[in-house]
């Protein structure tokens, strides 16, 4: 059996910590650093956006937290324990226990019912039916589709289906909820709508972390990571955002955060 690297004295609030992060690809003769000493901890309960351009990185640094990928160099602490370099298995198995996925495109089954999406984790996971069937419909009334559960994907909405893509990620009930670009292929009503609904989670003490190029999406999170050319350019924590009459989200210190975001593209 292989033996976990001893970890570091842990803050129990600390959800994520990463020391000195790099990423290297080689490409024939070419490198390319994807990361570059990224540093940065996330403690529980937070809702943090990462911003930037395309290239900039974003998506390496979502896929390593998310333990989709290595780090070339460099420390990854997920509730304390160095997961970076623990076998593939290991990290799948820690990855469907403790991280929820939300994706631009849903990734549901053509003719597979909302119950059905959701519990699919579970499956993996080897808990038993009767208990899968229990806890996705829980995780379908969280996200109001209680009455949608035997609905396919193409008797679905949009928002609908991007929110049984919610309950499957929420169903493990995991420490961390990762969404990569998640109103990407909503309007903007709907995707009002799931944005909403992420900040009751958050509310209800869910950590979030919003992968996106999208400065709306992005002044919803209280702390906003700007990253540039593989590197944290800044780091912005801030006040709820209020949102006014007509839906417009207003945030103290978002006019610096555009200012930085545009700077980049």
């Amino acid at each position: 059996m292989e033996k976990m690297e001893a970890a570091a004295p842990y803050n129990q609030s600390t959800l994520i910590e990463m020391e000195s992060i790099t990423k290297l690809y080689r490409m024939g003769d070419t490198e390319v650093h994807a990361l570059r000493g990224v540093s940065l901890t996330i403690e529980h309960g937070e809702y943090v956006a990462i911003v930037g351009a395309s290239g900039s990185g974003k998506s390496t640094l979502m896929n390593v937290i998310g333990l989709l990928d290595r780090p070339s160099d460099g420390v990854y602490r997920l509730r304390g324990q160095e997961v970076s370099r623990i076998n593939r298995n290991r990290q799948s198995d820690l990855r469907n226990r403790e991280i929820g996925f939300i994706f631009q495109r849903f990734n549901l089954l053509a003719r597979t019912s909302a119950r059905k999406q959701v519990e699919l984790p579970l499956f993996y996971a080897g808990v038993s039916g009767g208990e899968a069937k229990r806890r996705a419909l829980e995780a379908l009334g969280q996200v109001g589709l209680a009455e949608r559960a035997h609905h396919r994907p193409d008797e679905l909405s949009g928002g609908q289906q991007q929110r049984v893509a919610i309950a499957r990620a929420l169903v493990t009930r995991p420490s961390l909820l990762l969404a990569d670009e998640p109103t990407g292929a909503l309007d903007t009503k709907t995707g009002e709508e799931v944005m909403a609904l992420f900040e009751t989670l958050h509310q209800n003490g869910l950590t979030l972390i919003i992968v996106t190029h999208d400065v709306d999406v992005a002044a919803r999170a209280r702390r906003i990571v700007t990253i540039r050319d593989g590197e944290i350019l800044s780091d912005e924590r801030r006040d709820a955002p209020q949102a006014h009459h007509n839906g417009v989200v207003h945030a103290p210190e978002m006019a610096q955060s555009e200012e930085i975001f545009h700077a980049l593209v």
